[in-house]
């Protein structure tokens, strides 16, 4: 498997992995997507809210879309889950699209990324993938921690590459065309 090939895989994972979390979110009692709680960011709420404003900072600079740190900046947080799962849904689509039409050689293509007083840093492509990934998957984590103090029981977030758990995935991954 070429790093590329994983890159895509990972933006397939990312969609998969989303989704089955916010099934969970979206069946929360009220007042529990809002709720205090012990982690980061201080509620679900927050910390799905802050993993969507950061994908679209990082995605306005892998496709050189002018905003820079404004991406981030002038996100304007959901309130409800309903809205903020869709939109979600909707960037790792985009993501899936942005992968899938890279070449080898854009992984190393050095895109610049807007770090505010600390400059315009050029960053390469892969290297930012790697990082969308990791964030996501590190607050995906706190996420799922939180759902533990919630009606509803965290969801299985580790069953996409192996061949193994395509039974636990199978119709989620054809529902979901990954």
């Amino acid at each position: 498997m070429t790093l590329l090939e994983h890159l895509r895989r990972m933006a397939r994972n990312n969609l998969w992995s989303n989704d089955r979390l916010y099934r969970a979110v979206l069946a929360l009692k009220p007042g529990e997507f809002e709720a205090g709680r012990t982690s980061f960011f201080p509620s679900i709420r927050e910390t799905l809210n802050h993993i969507l404003a950061v994908d679209l900072l990082y995605f306005d600079f892998l496709t050189d879309g002018g905003l820079g740190a404004a991406a981030y900046d002038d996100f304007v947080p959901f309130d409800g889950a309903t809205g903020l799962a869709a939109a979600q849904a909707d960037f790792d689509r985009k993501l899936i699209v942005f992968c899938d039409g890279l070449s080898e050689a854009d992984l190393d293509r050095r895109v610049i990324t807007d770090r505010r007083e600390d400059g315009m840093i050029p960053e390469k492509i892969g290297d930012i993938l790697a990082h969308v990934f990791l964030h996501d998957i590190h607050h995906r984590g706190q996420v799922h921690a939180m759902l533990s103090g919630t009606s509803v029981a965290p969801p299985q977030l580790d069953e996409f590459l192996l061949d193994y758990d395509i039974k636990l995935r199978k119709d989620e991954v054809e529902r979901l065309g990954v």
